[in-house]
């Protein structure tokens, strides 16, 4: 699903969720760091579940973005939804690039469930693994639909934008925050929905995505209290998950707070679903520590009560160069994606 220019050049890495967006831009040479940042909040239903809902919206909520902040318009879009098609091939020990894409396409057609002229796909090689049949080619495939990334292009385009590439956000995620850390992590990026990885020297070995995200916790206190979600939103961080609740604001902050502690344990319920599903798919190390990252860094006391639902270690994923943690884990995978195609 990558493209990407063959010239390096300065890009816009752009992420697109349900409530909101983010772009920016990185430093060009030397570690990741964030040089510039815009975000804009989308209204209800302009994206959801991850797929573009409605064109002219979000092209609008672009062009006014990108005017404001006079970001360059070539633009690296990630894509997350619950219909992207990630899985894990064994192939023949093939190396040869040009062979190895063939086998891919050729086994795709098994393996996907939608036929390939109206799929999208990518895919990245593992290595040579040693299996009880014998050394094989493992290679994760990705998959999506093609009208879904065809209506993120017509807004991006609609918007006065050139789209050079597209990738999966979980990759973006873990070029931004893996820190090339050797060992199996749960990468975890809360914000308008809950994008999952689980990757090991860097590598992304499994990814999913659920919409027990930030903004279905403020879409639920939002009906709940009878406010615009918009006020939904700021209320569940300014009320976090930590600290004593104001007096004067017990009932309204004690829904938030509750809205908060289920969202928790659903995200934490799915995140251990799927640990389970990786190991038990072939011989895994455990993993024994979690990164989050995306807007929910900035709730207070979010990253230690996933711990206590995980029972594992929970770091914060932060992309320098910003104010604050809060603000380099929001714009985590809009810079990891403005990096030009490495390993992931």
């Amino acid at each position: 699903m990558r493209r990407t220019s063959k010239t390096p050049r300065a890009l816009v890495g752009l992420d697109i969720e349900p409530g909101a967006v983010a772009a920016a831009q990185v430093a060009p040479d030397g570690p990741l760091t964030v040089l510039t940042t815009a975000a804009a909040s989308l209204p209800p239903n302009v994206v959801r579940d991850g797929e573009v809902a409605d064109v002219d919206a979000l092209a609008e909520v672009l062009r006014d973005l990108f005017a404001e902040h006079k970001l360059d318009r070539r633009v690296r879009v990630g894509v997350a939804n619950q219909r992207i098609v990630v899985r894990t091939l064994e192939l023949p020990p093939i190396e040869d690039p040009k062979e190895l894409e063939a086998a891919v396409r050729f086994t795709a057609q098994d393996e996907l469930p939608m036929p390939l002229d109206e799929a999208v796909i990518d895919f990245h090689a593992l290595g040579i693994v040693e299996t009880p049949e014998g050394p094989r080619q493992r290679v994760v495939l990705v998959a999506a639909r093609r009208q879904m990334v065809e209506q993120v292009l017509l807004a991006i385009r609609a918007a006065g934008l050139r789209p050079e590439g597209i990738d999966l956000s979980a990759f973006a995620m873990v070029r931004a925050v893996g820190g090339g850390d050797q060992a199996p992590t749960l990468f975890l990026a809360v914000g308008g929905l809950s994008n999952l990885a689980i990757a090991e020297g860097g590598t992304v070995e499994f990814t999913r995505v659920s919409g027990s995200g930030l903004e279905g916790m403020a879409g639920i206190l939002a009906e709940r209290r009878g406010i615009p979600v918009e006020e939904a939103r700021h209320l569940l961080v300014s009320v976090g998950l930590d600290g004593p609740i104001e007096p004067g604001s017990e009932e309204e902050s004690g829904q938030a707070r509750s809205v908060l502690v289920e969202g928790v344990r659903r995200i934490a319920a799915e995140a251990r679903a799927s640990l389970d599903f990786h190991h038990a798919s072939g011989e895994r190390r455990p993993v024994e520590r979690a990164v989050l990252t995306g807007s929910v860094v900035g709730v207070p006391g979010f990253a230690e009560a996933l711990a206590e639902e995980l029972g594992l270690p929970v770091v914060p994923g932060i992309v320098p160069g910003g104010p604050s943690e809060a603000h380099g884990a929001r714009f985590a995978i809009a810079a990891g994606l403005a990096v030009e195609e490495a390993a992931a």
